[in-house]
């Protein structure tokens, strides 16, 4: 049973529409980094997996359950999700501890002590074991972030969605942010990633896909998106990123006379 199945999905917003009739299946174990430019419909597509946006038409299952579906219990689908988001959504007026265990105790009804227990376990599997007692404004982007993945693994989650986990840090903390995911790789978490960092994408999925305009152009294993992408799109984007300061004056030139830049 694949762990997410998404069909013929459409998203929009009034007259924008952001998703144009994606499909894409994420098998069990399996990370999958999504790519594209901004503005390409990536979070949007992740955030209709957990329906944090409501799709406009289409199919969406997670372990086999159809989200989309008006019946669905979507609180229970959710507590088997974990999502990380660009911003790390913790509570200022908590401690690290306190994040940690609010939602195990509220949702999944723990009790206290094993609620600490298992926080302390994940504050330890990133790297934050000494943090319990400390605040969020204590801390740094990167170390709010670990918080915030050690939160959602604390749900113990079969499934975990980040949306550009490390766009809102400075480029000192991103790497420890990714050492955490790939920890989680090693562990076989099933993961979809949106993410513009290609070296990681690169090193850690399983297959990358490749959005531009509401649309996945291309999809496949990294030595093949990176290494021989098939499309112009593909091969046009990856040149942008991968070597900015090799893209000519007459590029930016035409990107910015017909509006694109």
């Amino acid at each position: 049973m694949p762990a997410i199945e998404i069909t013929a999905l459409h998203k929009s917003f009034g007259s924008l529409e952001v998703l144009r009739g994606i499909d894409l299946t994420v098998a069990a174990g399996e990370v999958v980094c999504v790519i594209g430019p901004s503005g390409s419909g990536k979070s949007t597509l992740l955030r209709c997996v957990n329906l944090l946006e409501e799709p406009t038409s289409g199919s969406i299952r997670v372990a086999g359950i159809e989200v989309t579906d008006p019946d669905c219990d979507i609180d229970a689908v959710r507590r088997g999700v974990g999502m990380v988001f660009q911003q790390f959504n913790l509570f200022g007026h908590l401690t690290v501890r306190e994040n940690v265990t609010i939602a195990q105790r509220r949702v999944l009804k723990r009790s206290r002590a094993e609620a600490d227990r298992i926080a302390a376990e994940n504050l330890d599997r990133v790297g934050l074991a000494d943090k319990a007692s400390s605040y969020p404004a204590q801390l740094s982007g990167g170390q709010q972030q670990r918080v915030a993945i050690a939160r959602s693994l604390a749900m113990e989650p079969q499934l975990m969605l980040f949306d550009e986990p490390t766009s809102a840090l400075d480029p000192e903390l991103v790497g420890e942010v990714l050492a955490v995911m790939r920890g989680l790789v090693a562990d076989g978490m099933t993961m979809l990633v949106v993410t513009h960092e290609m070296a990681f994408a690169r090193e850690v999925a399983s297959r990358v896909v490749f959005m531009d305009d509401g649309v996945i152009v291309e999809q496949g294993p990294p030595a093949e998106v990176f290494g021989k992408p098939r499309e112009e799109r593909t091969r046009e984007f990856l040149h942008r990123v991968l070597e900015p300061a090799r893209v000519s004056e007459t590029e930016i030139g035409a990107h910015l006379t017909d509006g694109t830049a």
